[in-house]
Order: structure tokens, then C-alpha cells, then sequence
């Protein structure tokens, strides 16, 4: 099982913005964690300092030397694949050649205020991006309409270092998705948002049926996680941010985790005090049964589960509210967790 970071969600305010993201890289670095990844998220407080991958990607790719720099995610339809392909072929450089990419369509009608037109077809155009994207950055001549509508064979540059750009799909839960990277010859990138470990393992099946014969491809999870030395301690760490936590991301998080509700009830006109019950009953779900909190002997159990389904690699979401030095000094647990399930 390998073992990553992953950022989503701080909202912490002031000149440290990205202190956890890059200190928390380079102890990653060091200490031989397999990759950091960073999101796309547009115009919402709740993910809003992560609005360009390549960007964060960048930054990390210049404080270490080892771990691989990814993208998790990159919203497909709201790009031109030039662009895509430009930019992280920059990271690639920068790194060495660590660079990584999983594509995701998009979830929110609002991001797409920057392609209105690609809304309604977005899942078709994410897979047509990610081979768009593999021709350019193998080398290839891709034709494209120029200013005066002609059309126009081009490359990028810089050309990157790996020849082959390693890349995943982003999956909510949808099993077409799954079988999806499945047939794009993709890795599969997910989370236990709106799924459970029974649907995981149900797609996590239907995905490696539709690689071709032989081909595993590669399954990362994403994961709340806070390890320490004592549960019960790191439940009293975790409570009041991943509460407002999940406030603040009502639309978001929240609305995945509240399946007491009918899908068609907004979150974020309930009364307050049905706001609090839901917000307890998520953050139960969370803290033990959908994310790796505890001791790291807590740990062990939920990752053992997750390796028996088909899981090759845990994503650690870790900026979720608790204060940064806490983080940091909770990493050393994930680290003895790598340890003990090598």
C-alpha cells in the first residue's frame, strides 16, 4: 500500500496560506511518502486557495526532489488540452519528471462559468481531453483551429521529461466512471464521499474488468486522516474543525455525507439545528467509518480492509482545520502506519 498527501479545503486565513501544503511536501519528500496532490476548485471558500493545480504543483515540485507532484484533479472541459498539456509539462520539468495528472468533469454548474458551453457534454469531453492530452505529451502533432479558422497541426513546449504522462480519473461514486478509466487505460482516483466499502469494492471490480487482459491499473483513495498516539485524544483534535469543516463546504462534503436526506432537500435551508444534527451524524461517519483517524493499530485495521478491496494507495487529506503544527506533527504516525502495512 502506498501512502500520499492530499489538499482540498484549508481556510485558514493570514500570510501562511501555504505553509502546511509545503512543509507537509517536504517532510513527505524525506521521509518516502509516494506523492502530493493538489485540486482544481473554483470560486467557493471551501477549496478556493487550490483554484490551479499546475500552479501548487509548481511550488511543490520546486521544494522537493523526490516525491511525484499530482494533480487531483485537473476539470477537463473547463480547459483547452494545450493549455493542460503546457503546464504540466513545465511541472514535469521543474521535478525532474514527477509530474501527474488525474482528470475529473466537473461537479458544480457554477465552476463553469469559465466554459458554460461544455457543461452539458462535459464527461464526453473529459475522456476525449485525457487522449488529447497523452498525444501531445508523447510529442505528437495535434491539429487545432487557429485565429483565422484554419486548421492548425501543433506541439507543445516545453516537451516534458517522462514519455509517457501518468494519468487518473476522478470518480465520485458513478460505477460508468469507474468502468470509464477502466477503458481509458487510466488509474482511478476516489473517495468514500458518496460511496461506501461495499460500492467501492462493487467498482473497484468493474473497473479492473474493463482494463484490458493483464492490465491491474492503480486505485488511489482519498482519506480524511488524523493519526496520533490515542484516539480518543485525536476525536476531541478533530471535532470542532472537521465540524465547521464540513459547514463551511454545506453544498460540498456535507451533501454527500447526509444520507438521512432525500437528494432533493437543500442542505443549506435547513433550520440551524437540523444543520447541527446532520453536521454530528457526518462527522460519526467520518471519524469510524470513512476515514483513517485514530492510533496508527486503528489505522492498520482500515487499511487492510482497503488492500483486500483492491486499494493501491491511501491520498491523505489532512488540511481540514486542525492547526497546522498539529498536522505536521501527526505525520510521523502516518509514517510508522506505512511502516507497519509495507
Amino acid at each position: 500500500m502506498e501512502f500520499s498527501l492530499f489538499f482540498f479545503a484549508d481556510n485558514a486565513s493570514g500570510g501562511d496560506n501555504y505553509r502546511l501544503l509545503l512543509e507537509s511536501a517536504r517532510f513527505a519528500d524525506a521521509h518516502g511518502l509516494s506523492a502530493v496532490w493538489t485540486p482544481e476548485r473554483h470560486f467557493h471558500a471551501f477549496g478556493g486557495r487550490y483554484p490551479n493545480p499546475a500552479v501548487t504543483g509548481a511550488a511543490v515540485a520546486a521544494v522537493t526532489e523526490r516525491i511525484a507532484v499530482r494533480a487531483g484533479s485537473v476539470v477537463a472541459p473547463l480547459h483547452h488540452p494545450l493549455r493542460i498539456a503546457e503546464e504540466w509539462s513545465v511541472v514535469d520539468n521543474l521535478s525532474g519528471g514527477r509530474a501527474g495528472l488525474s482528470f475529473a468533469s466537473g461537479w458544480h454548474a457554477a465552476d463553469f462559468v469559465l466554459r458554460p458551453e461544455n457543461y452539458a457534454d462535459r464527461k464526453a469531453l473529459t475522456a476525449e481531453t485525457v487522449g488529447t492530452v497523452r498525444r501531445l505529451w508523447r510529442g505528437e502533432e495535434v491539429e487545432f483551429t487557429d485565429g483565422a479558422g484554419e486548421l492548425r497541426p501543433t506541439r507543445i513546449f516545453p516537451a516534458p521529461v517522462q514519455p509517457e504522462l501518468p494519468v487518473w480519473l476522478t470518480s465520485a461514486g458513478s460505477p460508468e466512471t469507474f468502468r470509464a478509466a477502466g477503458g481509458l487505460r487510466t488509474g482511478l482516483l476516489t473517495h468514500l464521499l458518496g460511496q461506501d466499502p461495499v460500492a467501492l469494492a462493487t467498482n473497484i471490480a468493474a473497473y479492473r474488468q474493463a482494463l484490458p487482459d493483464g492490465e491491474r491499473g492503480q486505485v488511489a483513495l482519498m482519506l480524511h486522516t488524523m493519526l496520533g498516539p490515542d484516539r480518543d485524544r485525536i476525536r476531541d483534535q478533530v471535532r470542532e474543525p472537521f465540524g465547521d469543516y464540513l459547514r463551511s463546504s454545506a453544498d460540498l462534503i456535507l451533501r454527500a455525507a447526509a444520507t438521512l436526506l432525500p437528494p432533493d432537500v437543500d442542505i443549506t435551508k435547513l433550520p440551524q439545528r437540523d444543520r447541527d444534527f446532520l453536521i454530528r451524524h457526518a462527522f460519526e461517519r467520518y471519524f469510524s467509518t470513512a476515514g483513517l483517524f485514530g492510533t496508527v493499530e486503528d489505522a492498520v485495521v482500515t487499511v487492510e480492509a482497503l488492500r483486500a478491496i483492491g486499494v493501491d494507495e491511501i491520498a491523505c487529506l489532512i488540511d481540514f482545520g486542525v492547526p497546522h503544527d498539529e498536522v505536521l506533527d501527526s505525520l510521523k504516525y502516518l509514517v510508522a502506519l506505512r511502516d507497519r502495512v509495507a
